[in-house]
C-alpha cells in the first residue's frame, strides 16, 4: 500500500487514518508489531516526529499498544478493531448517502443502486 498525502488536512491525521486502515484490513494483524517510527516515516516520506504523532493517536484510539522496550504492537482486543471498522463503514455510508441526496436520491435508491452494482461486479 502506498502512502497518499494531500495538502488539505494535517499530515499526521492522514497518516493515522492510513495506518488505521492497514490495521483494519489485517496488513498489520492483531498482536503484530508495527514497524518502527523511523521506518514508517521513511516509507511515507515524512518527518519522524509527524509519524510519532500519528502513532501516538493510534495508541489513544486503542488500536496500538506502546512498550518502551518492544515498540508498538497492534491491539489484540477484537472489540476495539471491530468498533473501528464499524465506525469507518458508517462514515462511508453517511458520505455515500449525502452524495446521493445532493443528486436527489433517497435511502431506498441508495440500497437499490448498491444492489445493482453488486450484481454487476459480484
Amino acid at each position: 500500500m502506498t502512502w497518499k498525502l494531500t495538502g488539505d488536512r494535517p499530515i499526521w491525521q492522514q497518516l493515522t487514518e492510513q495506518v488505521t486502515l492497514r490495521i483494519l484490513t489485517g496488513e498489520y494483524p492483531p498482536g503484530g508489531r508495527l514497524p518502527a517510527v523511523r521506518e514508517l516515516a521513511a516509507q511515507a516520506g515524512v518527518n519522524p516526529n509527524t509519524m510519532q504523532r500519528a502513532l501516538a493517536q493510534l495508541e489513544q484510539d486503542g488500536l496500538a499498544v506502546g512498550s518502551r522496550t518492544a515498540g508498538r504492537t497492534v491491539t489484540e482486543d477484537a472489540a476495539v478493531i471491530t468498533a473501528a471498522k464499524e465506525e469507518r463503514a458508517r462514515a462511508a455510508a453517511k458520505a455515500y448517502l449525502e452524495a446521493l441526496a445532493a443528486l436527489g436520491y433517497g435511502p431506498g435508491d441508495a440500497g437499490r443502486l448498491i444492489e445493482e452494482e453488486g450484481q454487476q461486479n459480484g
